[in-house]
C-alpha cells in the first residue's frame, strides 16, 4: 500500500479522488492549497503526488517545482490533476518536475493506469 498525497482547493474533487485512491487500496493525505501541499509532502513523504494547478497561495506549478528540486522530496512523482488543457501548460508543468499530466474531469482508468506506472514498485 503506498500513501498518497492530494493537493486540491476544491473538496468536492479531494473526495473524488480520494475515492479513487483508496479503492485502489492506498492511503490518503490530503492538502487544501500548493504551500500545505509542500509542507504536507516535506512531513509525510509520500509516494506519490497528485497536484491541482488552479490554487490559492502557491499554484501547483510553484508546488511541484518547490517539491521536485526539493533533496528530500525531489524523488516522489508528481502527477498534474486539472482543468488547464492547453498543450503549453503540460509543458509548462512537465518542466517543472512533474511526471504526468491529466486534465479534469478525471478518467478514473486512465489515472489508475498512471498512478500504477508512477508508483515505485512494492
Amino acid at each position: 500500500m503506498a500513501r498518497i498525497l492530494i493537493v486540491d482547493d476544491s473538496p468536492s474533487q479531494l473526495v473524488g479522488l480520494k475515492r479513487i485512491i483508496e479503492k485502489m487500496g492506498h492511503q490518503v493525505v490530503t492538502a487544501e492549497d500548493g504551500s500545505a501541499g509542500v509542507e504536507v509532502a516535506k512531513r509525510e513523504v509520500p509516494d506519490l503526488i497528485l497536484m491541482d494547478v488552479v490554487m490559492p497561495n502557491l499554484n501547483g506549478f510553484q508546488a511541484t517545482r518547490t517539491i521536485a528540486k526539493d533533496a528530500k522530496t525531489g524523488h516522489i512523482p508528481i502527477i498534474l490533476v486539472t482543468t488547464k488543457d492547453q498543450e503549453t501548460d503540460k509543458v509548462w508543468g512537465m518542466r517543472q518536475g512533474a511526471k504526468a499530466y491529466i486534465t479534469k474531469p478525471v478518467d478514473e482508468a486512465e489515472l489508475v493506469k498512471i498512478i500504477g506506472k508512477l508508483l515505485p514498485a512494492a
